[in-house]
């Protein structure tokens, strides 16, 4: 198990939908993951870098900029994602060292702020589509909203989400300082949030830009620009499903990446839910050859040993 493994959990498993998302409720959420977590470790994974993501905490930032816009200077969305980043990663530092340290390990935890380099003429930035935020279910309160420039999807019944740009991960502008990291015996947190967007123009230092990057694509190049031989999308259900609610819903288990592209050609998959989280696992194993898994957190431990989830193969 000492096989290098990058691992993408996802934010809506750190503030739930059924929850407030208080700072309690985000802290305990996460503090049950790393659990998991450490259980992996324990089990004898050395090389692991954790991602996670944060659309529902960088939405509720941005909800915050909107209403005290009149007492304080909004900030822009690369610094949202900077500090959403910032406070899941001290708090996952926080919780799994304390589990490593009860199962008698002692690697140091270390979260880095990480950049993800995008390209400025990506077409990403004239068509929205990273749902972030709060569910809402009032369409008049979605009206007066989209009426200030902001734009909503509709998803299923649940209600609408705000939809930002989401640019393809060119790089991870921080990878050198991971590496170091996991050199060095750490277990390391990179790319939260799909990492903090960042465009090089060519006319100065590397600036920010109004983006969020899809967690799971950032964690894809990630684990490709580490030579990491597997990588897990954590979720909350057991992993791919095929005619999803249906009555012929069926899981799978086992599938080629040809098979899965087959899947994902015909529509299978929703875009912005599960369709980004298959796209991520058959990039990774397009590119490297690594083996990729989709599978839930109580599973996360047999997903690594390719015994739980959906496991991709080349």
């Amino acid at each position: 198990m000492s096989e290098r493994t990058v691992i993408a959990l996802g934010g809506n498993a750190i503030s739930p939908v059924s929850t407030a998302g208080t700072a309690a409720e985000q802290t305990a959420n996460i503090h049950r993951s790393m659990r998991q977590v450490a259980a992996l470790v324990a089990a004898g994974m050395t090389e692991l870098v954790l991602t996670h993501g944060n659309g529902p905490q960088v939405g509720n930032v941005l909800i915050k900029n909107e209403l005290a816009k009149d007492v304080v200077p909004p900030v822009p969305l690369d610094w949202c994602v900077a500090q959403t980043q910032a406070t899941i990663g001290f708090t996952i530092a926080n919780t799994l060292s304390y589990e490593l340290t009860e199962l008698g390990c002692g690697q140091p935890v270390v979260p880095v702020v990480s950049r993800v380099l995008v390209d400025v003429d990506d077409p990403g930035f004239t068509a929205p589509t990273k749902p972030i935020g709060p569910y809402l279910t009032d369409a008049a309160e979605v009206a007066r909203r989209e009426a200030t420039g902001t734009r909503f999807v509709r998803v299923g019944d649940r209600g609408w989400r705000r939809v930002v740009a989401s640019p393809e991960p060119l790089s991870c502008v921080d990878r050198p300082a991971v590496e170091l990291l996991l050199e060095d015996g750490a277990i390391v947190i990179a790319n939260g949030g799909g990492g903090i967007p960042v465009v090089d123009d060519g006319t100065g230092p590397l600036r920010g830009v109004e983006a969020v990057i899809d967690k799971d694509l950032a964690g894809a190049r990630l684990a490709e620009e580490l030579g990491a031989a597997v990588f897990v999308v954590l979720t909350d259900v057991t992993g791919v499903a095929i005619d999803y609610g249906t009555a012929d819903e069926r899981w799978l288990t086992s599938v080629t990446v040809a098979e899965l592209r087959e899947l994902q050609a015909a529509g299978q998959f929703t875009a912005g839910s599960m369709d980004p989280k298959v796209e991520s696992v058959c990039r990774f194993v397009e590119r490297t050859g690594g083996r990729a898994a989709i599978a839930s957190l109580d599973g996360v431990i047999a997903a690594v040993n390719g015994d739980a989830g959906t496991q991709v193969h080349p």
